[in-house]
């Protein structure tokens, strides 16, 4: 959004200096961009007086002026037209930067004669485009800075233009109004005051207007009135400068008038040639097909839905976007029909990006301009068009009704403090926000027609600390008692989970962090994938559903890898799973994948493919740091994507599930388009038991000075027994002395059925036993090897191997 200072002044009286102006534009929200200064620009110019001019001695179109400056006479070659003797003229002299040639004066010789300067024309000083001559004043002293003359005589030419720019929901600033009243709240003025005076009509409108049923949310409201007698021409002076200086090229007086209320009010509108309007106008949607040939001179192709208004002809105009060249208003034009209404936001930012035109109108009317003010905008621009153009009004012609958008809110001026951490008087609070416009009654505040933005409570607590200055929030660290300890802020699950995350991570897996969405498709592959995890309004097709598992993702994302050349991957994620679409039913997983071989390749040979026990021990690990028993079970029958023979659910108990680990199924892994092996583990942390006495403390560290004592058991059992059900049994042949069992060797095959017998194998144990009181005599080891052999026994129908 540009605007000039003097432009600004038109409705904020003030005597603020511009660095303060500035400054309170971007602390109010309405960030300075740009700032240009033409006085600053101009600042070395000075004003001189030619003495005389004479021919160049060389060159027929060069006279050598004697010109008079503060610095005494200066020789200066000119060739402009109307260099002569007895003019006042603006001087650069040697040092000086001129803009519209991007050049530094200095001393030269033209054609063997020396110049001490340069008399300057309006284009050379980015005054204006002419450039046929240079510049003749009508007085002026000599020495005087140019800039001064200016400001006495033609102001205009030395406004400062600045540039803000605006966010999405202040369409109220994109109008000089609207910022002249920001700044006024926070007193840096006073807002003029604004009347609107009815402009009578001498006639009756000849051009009637009508909206179609259809077209009533489009377009609730459209006012427009005929002016016949107007002389339309280039626009005064005041008005083109007031557009050149932001940007604008002036074209016509009537289209002027337009462009201005566009800015200054935030109030596009349009006028038609009418006497190029065939019959009545009509608002109506299009029905698609239609061919609108534009004032951008482009021929567009309408889809059905767009906001139009029509004549008996055809369409004349695309609502709140663009008018159309078969009523536009030309020098000729002498009988102009004016038009204000309202067109609703969605559907005008739909239709401009569908045709792709981008025009001031649609900018503004998509963000929402100030409904109220149309009948007040033809009244305004009616009269600016009798004042400049000449002519007699009609009577107003009117369709539709303004629409309601009044609205108030409980004004809480406590909840300055709670939300923002600022505290602001509450008559300092009613006073900032009638300021901007909004009417305060009681505890209720009734917002603008202006403020489309403001819905809610909370948002006029954000307009009165904007108003009072978010800059005065001092920084306050939260209230501390310092007599004592502070509680833990994080639960035991969280600190948990933070354990998990840090300890995968130390074992060399890479973290993931993937979407809480999947597929339905490989949902399925995972149990999920039902309509309870489905989601209503997905933002993919391949986003559709909760994930009832984090090894989706990381295959998902070991995939794409894969895809790109990287086989050997290690990944693990740390979050929430979902068993169903209702609060509650989620729980945390803990996941890592590992894909492919074990490590680089290497000399020695010591790559190899990962396997179930390099997950095992990993899953182990995690399961020690966040507190896990040491002694668990070690079961089958864990859910179908893990391969059916090689995986292991660890459990505390058959109920107790702690985690699963395991490789992943041939079919998912084919699904999902892998290239094996990979293998996984899962773990549930909030299934392993907390502790049940809650101590800062760790536990007292016990250590044994007795020496242990290892004794191997080799057992024949039969081919099909789990060498677990074997440990197991060993293990519990006495709780006390017994410290551990492993298997160490397994003999089976043809050979060992050939000495042990047909379906049989041998599985050699190794058990540790620690004494806790004194040191085990032969006869104590002997009794407690003799309860293994029969615990084995027992549970696995084996005997000792001779």
């Amino acid at each position: 959004m540009k605007f000039t200072l003097s432009w600004l002044k038109d409705h904020l009286e003030t005597e603020a200096p511009l660095d303060d102006i500035l400054y309170a534009l971007t602390d109010l929200g309405l960030e300075v961009e740009e700032v240009s200064n033409p006085a600053e620009r101009l600042k070395d110019f000075t004003i001189g007086f030619v003495k005389s001019a004479e021919k160049h001695p060389d060159a027929d179109k060069l006279r050598v002026c004697q010109v008079q400056t503060d610095e005494g006479d200066l020789q200066i070659i000119c060739g402009a037209p109307n260099a002569r003797e007895g003019i006042t003229v603006v001087i650069a002299k040697p040092g000086t930067y001129v803009p519209g040639i991007d050049t530094t004066i200095g001393v030269g010789k033209i054609r063997g004669v020396e110049s001490f300067g340069m008399m300057c024309s309006e284009r050379e000083m980015e005054l204006s485009d002419e450039h046929h001559g240079i510049i003749e004043l009508p007085s002026g002293e000599v020495g005087q800075r140019f800039t001064d003359w200016l400001a006495q005589n033609d102001p205009a030419k030395v406004d400062t233009m600045i540039e803000i720019a605006i966010t999405p929901n202040r369409p109220d600033a994109l109008a000089v109004r609207g910022i002249a009243r920001d700044l006024a709240a926070r007193g840096l003025g006073t807002l003029k005051s604004q009347d609107t005076v009815k402009v009578p009509g001498e006639f009756a409108c000849p051009i009637s207007v009508s909206i179609a049923e259809d077209a009533i949310e489009a377009c609730p409201v459209f006012y427009g009135r005929v002016i016949r007698g107007v002389k339309n021409g280039p626009s005064p002076a005041w008005l083109q400068d007031k557009l050149k200086a932001i940007g604008l090229r002036p074209i016509s007086t009537l289209v002027d008038i337009t462009n201005f209320f566009t800015y200054d009010q935030n109030r596009p509108l349009h006028v038609f040639d009418a006497d190029k309007v065939k019959g009545n106008l009509k608002v109506h949607l299009s029905q698609g097909g239609e061919e609108f040939e534009a004032l951008d001179d482009k021929t567009y192709t309408l889809d059905a839905g767009m906001t139009v208004i029509s004549d008996d002809a055809g369409v004349e105009s695309l609502g709140g976007i663009m008018g159309g060249t078969q009523s536009g208003c030309t020098e000729e034009t002498t009988t102009v029909f004016l038009e204000a209404a309202y067109f609703d936001p969605v559907r005008t930012a739909h239709t401009g990006r569908a045709l792709k035109i981008n025009s001031d109108a649609r900018y503004r009317f998509e963000r929402g301009i100030d409904p109220a003010w149309t009948p007040n905008g033809v009244e305004h621009a009616t009269q600016m068009i009798l004042d400049l153009c000449g002519g007699q009004a009609s009577e107003v012609a009117v369709a539709g009704e303004v629409p309601n958008h009044s609205r108030a809110y409980a004004l809480d001026t406590d909840r300055v403090q709670s939300l923002v951490g600022m505290e602001i008087p509450a008559d300092t609070q009613r006073q900032s926000l009638e300021a901007l416009g909004f009417r305060v009654e009681g505890d209720m505040a009734h917002v603008p027609t202006w403020r489309p933005d403001v819905q809610g409570s909370a948002d006029l607590v954000e307009e009165v600390a904007r108003i009072a200055s978010l800059t005065k929030l001092k920084g306050t660290p939260l209230p501390r008692p310092t007599h004592e300890v502070q509680k833990p802020i994080l639960t035991p699950l969280q600190k948990r989970e933070r354990v998990a995350r840090r300890t995968i991570a130390a074992l060399g897996y890479n973290e993931c962090v993937t979407y809480s969405f999947i597929d339905q498709k490989t949902a399925a592959l995972f149990n999920g994938g039902d309509a309870g995890t489905a989601l209503e309004n997905p933002i993919s097709s391949e986003l559709s559903h909760m994930r009832p598992a984090l090894l989706p993702g990381l295959l998902q994302a070991a995939a794409r890898n894969q895809a790109r050349g990287f086989m050997d991957l290690a990944f693990f994620e740390v979050g929430q799973a979902f068993h169903g679409g209702e609060p509650g039913e989620q729980h945390l997983l803990a996941t890592g994948l590992l894909v492919g071989q074990s490590g680089p390749r290497d000399v020695h040979g010591g790559r190899r493919a990962v396997d179930v026990f390099d997950v095992k021990a990993d899953a182990e690990a995690v399961l020690a740091a966040i507190g896990a028993p040491a002694k668990v079970q070690i079961l089958r029958g864990a859910s179908p994507w893990w391969h059916p023979g090689r995986h292991g659910m660890i459990c505390l108990g058959p109920k107790k599930v702690l985690g699963v680990f395991g490789e992943i199924h041939p079919k998912i892994l084919n699904a999902m388009d892998i290239k094996g092996p990979a293998i996984a583990f899962t773990l549930w942390p909030a299934e392993v038991p907390f502790p049940k006495a809650k101590t800062a403390t760790r536990p007292a560290l016990h250590l044994r000075d007795l020496q242990s004592v290892e004794r191997d058991f080799a057992f024949v059992v039969d081919a099909d027994v789990e060498a677990l059900a074997l440990v197991n049994a060993a293990a519990g042949a006495d709780k006390t002395l017994i410290e551990g069992a492993r298997v160490f060797d397994e003999f089976s095959g043809d050979k060992a059925q050939a000495q042990m017998g047909e379906g049989k194998k041998s599985l050699a144990i190794t058990v540790r036993l620690q004494p806790t009181e004194k040191t085990l005599t032969d006869e104590e080891i002997e009794a407690v090897s003799a309860k293994i052999v029969e615990k084995v026994a027992k549970a696995t129908g084996g005997h000792l191997r001779s």
